[in-house]
């Protein structure tokens, strides 16, 4: 966060001491492109890693988000509208390795948010998501579970980045 405000204090001492009668965009653009490479100079300073890796994780995250809602979308309307009798619902035990509450709170809200996986209970200690899963197969387990490791590695990035 210091590492930001920083940036966008730059941006605006560019766009003040600017040698203009108005105030541009632009100007405040340049000004923060600048900072950026001032604050990429010094961010070993503020102890920890370059602000500008965390929101790539956040764009990372929100992208493969995205890209699961829309396959599953079309997964699960496939087994709705054309295959019913293929269903097979059943539960899938998650053990995560997320430690802190609100990391397994968004974990599970994007499990919920995907369709066809709706997460049934958490164990009391956080550590066990049971799911219930719309369709039981070896494959689709197997999506399940790949594209919920890849949700906790992403918001382990955004995390610790």
């Amino acid at each position: 966060m210091a590492q930001f405000l920083l940036n966008i204090v730059i941006a605006f001492l560019w766009m003040l001491f600017g040698d203009q009668e108005r105030f541009y965009f632009s100007t405040f653009i340049r000004g923060y492109i600048i900072g950026l490479i001032i604050v990429w100079l010094v961010h070993q300073f503020f102890g920890g890693k370059f602000y500008l890796y965390k929101l790539w994780a956040i764009f990372k995250l929100f992208v493969v988000f995205n890209v699961e809602l829309v396959t599953s979308s079309f997964t699960t309307s496939d087994y709705i509208l054309f295959r019913p009798e293929e269903v097979n619902p059943g539960v899938v035990c998650y053990e995560t390795n997320l430690q802190v509450g609100w990391q397994v709170t968004l974990l599970t809200m994007l499990i919920i948010l995907t369709p066809g996986s709706v997460v049934l209970k958490i164990s009391d200690d956080n550590r066990l998501l049971f799911i219930h899963a719309l369709n039981q197969t070896e494959n689709e387990n197997m999506k399940l579970l790949k594209s919920i490791e890849n949700y906790e590695r992403l918001i382990k990035e955004v995390v610790y980045s």
